[in-house]
């Protein structure tokens, strides 16, 4: 495992490369022995330090639960971040597209919390019970680390590669449909990129806040009333470009969109 001080360094190190937008290079092409313990080290630092300058923890995102997002990034274990309240965006939202490295959007649910979640033991008909209701969302990734090689130990790092969230649609009870039938069309520029079902995030999007909850666990942590958590893609991640707008439906739970400028 890495000692305290270099542990820092990396911290610091994605603090500022989120604001020159430079991805720094692999974090385990530079340190071989990293373990994803240490990942999570650094991430909370990381998480630490934004709070220090200010900003506020909304919620958690859920990252790699599907078949279609493992495949997609070559990572087989599940991985999990901090959303931040300035991370959190409104549809129809107009992004600059030069504020993200490699930006890349995802079709999401998103789950807000009306009581505490906390494992261990945690099942998806406690995630059920404590969840308010479910809106659709979209992600756009974010890289502070270069991506080429980039393993599950320098994703964590990298708060999940968390960029911001974009919610709308319409929020629906958690009783009201049955989660895993979910689905969405992914549009970039009027041409469709993307299809899928919310049940390919580990059978129920309610399964991956379960794992959440339970992963957290083990960190001395767990979830908080009120806050936002992004379930995971259930759709490969779409590349965006500067120009480019995204129009997600969602059928009877309505569209999210976005525009890069």
């Amino acid at each position: 495992m890495l000692d305290s001080a270099t542990i820092e360094a990396i911290a610091d190190e994605l603090v500022e490369a989120a604001t020159s937008r430079a991805p720094v290079p692999l974090l385990t092409a530079r340190h071989p022995g990293m373990t994803v313990e240490d990942s999570y080290a650094v991430q909370g630092l990381w998480r630490s330090r934004n709070e220090a300058l200010g900003r506020t923890v909304a919620g958690h995102k859920i990252g790699l639960t599907s078949k279609a997002m493992q495949a997609a990034t070559g990572i087989t274990e599940p991985d999990y971040g901090v959303i931040f309240d300035d991370m959190v965006l409104e549809t129809g939202s107009v992004l600059q597209w030069g504020a993200y490295a490699n930006p890349r959007v995802e079709v999401e649910l998103a789950f807000r919390l009306k009581s505490p979640l906390r494992g261990p033991g945690c099942t998806i008909f406690d995630v059920l019970a404590a969840t308010d209701y479910v809106v659709p969302a979209l992600e756009v990734l974010d890289s502070r680390i270069e991506m080429d090689g980039r393993t599950i130990v320098d994703t964590i790092s990298d708060n999940a590669a968390m960029g911001v969230m974009v919610v709308g649609g319409r929020p629906v009870r958690p009783d009201e449909i049955d989660l895993r039938w979910a689905g969405a069309m992914l549009y970039r520029n009027e041409g469709i990129e993307e299809t899928g079902l919310a049940g390919g995030v580990l059978n129920n999007p309610a399964s991956g806040v379960a794992w959440l909850a339970n992963k957290l666990a083990a960190h001395d942590d767990g979830l908080a009333a009120g806050e936002l958590i992004l379930a995971g893609s259930f759709t490969r991640p779409m590349w965006v470009y500067q120009g480019d707008s995204v129009f997600a439906d969602y059928g009877p739970l309505g569209v999210v969109t976005c525009r890069f400028v």
